[in-house]
């Protein structure tokens, strides 16, 4: 069995490339639900539903978020009530769907992690998808702005500010009473390879460890486990990460990420424009392998996907 540690667009692409290469009744993605939130009375998971639908294959290509082929007809009548005041938040007419779907199931009784499996039936996924807890872990962001320091929650930070303020620190809010989901400790157990996707290591995977045990038994099965760097070159391809890195006080690079990951994983996939740093990575306490890790499109998600389970067996 595979498990992937899993967050959003960057994960779903990873996972995409494993589905095609491998089983996918034998991959299961711990997913981080720490980006959930509540618009409108919905309880909408966005890196859930990004995997979703990128495994699917109905994600939209160019926001790597939502429904391809989408019409925003509800936000655009929201807008016009709230004289543009909400709707910020864009959910389009099918993905709301989703949301009130899963919002109608919660207030029913049933788990986060069983409504998970019912979504990911509805759309034929052959991949099993576990949140990484069905209690409520919220990501907060503090922020610095005009007033000071404000501390706001991780979407209203990524979209409603674009992501584009000072972080000056990351608290997970409900996390100390959070248990692991149903499952996901025994998968990770009984995996013969886990994968460390190339999410946002701090807002991510950085709950998805934190969360119920989980770290401590990716690390106790760290030499089955394989990580791939968000970071290219100093940069994050898609999103906030490495500017969350180096405010935080982490090196904003393939080896401030190999000292995040070491502990948790004994190979970390690097991308070829930083193989001149593959010393400091194993410096670091982890074994570098050097190969192309931007995601382009199918056959470079599964060109990647092959490194990732190839160096499983050479690690272990």
């Amino acid at each position: 069995m595979i498990v992937a540690l899993a967050g959003g667009v960057g994960a779903a692409r990873m996972l995409r490339g494993i589905v095609a290469i491998a089983n996918p009744s034998e991959v299961t993605a711990v997913v981080n639900t720490g980006d959930d939130t509540v618009m409108h009375g919905l309880h909408i998971s966005p890196d859930l539903d990004t995997v979703t639908y990128t495994l699917a294959g109905k994600i939209n290509p160019e926001t790597g978020w939502g429904l391809v082929d989408e019409t925003w007809s509800a936000m655009a009548e929201l807008r016009a009530y709230s004289q543009g005041r909400m709707g910020w938040f864009n959910l389009g007419d099918r993905d709301l769907g989703t949301h009130l779907y899963r919002t109608s199931r919660l207030t029913e009784g049933a788990t986060l992690t069983e409504v998970t499996a019912e979504i990911a039936a509805r759309w034929g996924l052959g991949v099993r998808l576990l949140p990484m807890s069905d209690d409520r872990v919220e990501t907060r962001v503090v922020v610095m702005e005009a007033g000071g320091a404000q501390e706001i929650g991780f979407q209203d930070y990524f979209v409603g500010r674009h992501h584009d303020v000072a972080v000056t620190e990351v608290r997970l809010a409900g996390i100390e009473s959070a248990s692991a989901g149903p499952d996901v400790l025994d998968c990770i157990d009984q995996a013969d390879r886990i994968v460390i996707c190339p999410s946002n290591p701090i807002v991510s995977i950085g709950p998805v460890l934190a969360t119920g045990g989980i770290g401590a038994a990716v690390a106790n099965r760290r030499d089955f486990t394989v990580a791939v760097s968000p970071i290219i070159a100093g940069k994050a391809l898609k999103g906030p990460a490495d500017r969350m890195l180096a405010a935080l006080g982490h090196e904003a690079s393939v080896v401030g990420v190999a000292r995040m990951w070491a502990p948790f994983a004994s190979a970390l996939v690097i991308d070829e424009l930083d193989a001149g740093r593959a010393g400091e990575v194993e410096a670091a306490g982890i074994r570098p392998i050097v190969a192309p890790t931007v995601m382009s499109g199918p056959d470079e998600a599964a060109a990647l996907a092959r490194v990732v389970l190839r160096a499983r067996h050479e690690t272990a």
